[in-house]
């Protein structure tokens, strides 16, 4: 049996998503959920749904029982999110559970980033797993290509992209390519106690990014880069709140510092396969 956490969220409805077309029956797949109500469509397709929360050791305690591989996908409540994950683990222990897939992220230096906020629970949570005597993986991932059009904005064909990122570059890799590795290491012998970076072969700066746009839509496309300080200023007197405008320059300033161009990736070892490339990404959200 493999347990999927946050399922209703878009990374773990992808890993559920190829976990089924990689032949794995839905009765065999679980469905970690908050809401029952949000998890109608994993029902359609013969998932087991189980209700459980981060912060309800007990509960989680029920819903893992009779699961092998656990993949565990961080929390996106950002409260307390390390006694979250340690509810996790421990059920997990508790209950037999023979290995845990954990979502971390690929990043240069843990000491020195300019999104501590975002990472440290990643460096927390894999250190407290290693100590357990449970198998782990970690998928350390790269940023989503998916978060593209948040960060370049709604009116970027119009107006151009507008980021702090500088002439920074990260290896934007597709949300569904990040699911296929996952659910190949959840089906697959050989993967524990390891660690792999999920990322694109090749890193992208948005000067380039605005140039494959430019040739997917046929209008010119600029990137300008602000400051984080003007960049945020600019999005408050737009109506977006200052804490998101703040958290997405942390992202900018973080590509711009060069600190998602790590030098390893075996996402094309565990796919067997070349991962989607940016711009035929691009192409079907921009292309249409």
């Amino acid at each position: 049996m493999i347990l999927v956490t946050g399922a209703t969220g878009h990374l773990g409805k992808a890993i559920i998503d190829s976990l089924l077309k990689k032949g794995i029956a839905g009765r065999n797949i679980a469905a970690l959920v908050r809401n029952e109500n949000k998890a109608a469509g994993l029902k359609e397709k013969g998932v087991q749904v189980r209700i459980g929360d981060y912060t309800d050791h007990g509960g989680l305690k029920a819903a893992l029982i009779g699961v092998d591989h656990l993949m565990l996908v961080s929390s996106s409540d950002m409260s307390d999110r390390l006694t979250q994950h340690k509810n996790v683990i421990n059920a997990a222990i508790e209950n037999g559970v023979k290995h845990i897939v954990y979502t971390s992220i690929d990043i240069k230096d843990f000491a020195t980033t300019a999104i501590p906020y975002v990472t440290q629970i990643h460096i927390d949570t894999a250190n407290y797993l290693k100590k357990t005597s449970i198998a782990y993986t970690l998928l350390n991932n790269t940023l989503y290509a998916d978060l593209l059009p948040m960060f370049m904005g709604a009116q970027a064909l119009e107006t151009g992209i507008y980021f702090p990122a500088g002439d920074g570059k990260s290896p934007f890799t597709a949300r569904t390519d990040m699911a296929e590795a996952a659910a190949v290491v959840l089906t697959n012998p050989g993967h524990e106690n390891k660690e792999y970076a999920i990322r694109a072969e090749t890193a992208h700066s948005f000067t380039e990014i605005a140039e494959m746009l430019t040739a997917i839509t046929g209008k010119e496309v600029k990137y300008h880069a602000p400051g984080a300080d003007d960049y945020i200023a600019t999005l408050v007197k737009a109506g977006v709140p200052k804490d998101n405008a703040a958290f997405a320059a942390g992202f900018g300033v973080a590509i711009g510092n060069h600190e998602f161009e790590t030098s390893q990736s075996d996402l094309q070892t565990l796919l067997g396969r070349a991962p989607v490339a940016l711009k035929e990404f691009l192409k079907g959200i921009y292309g249409k």
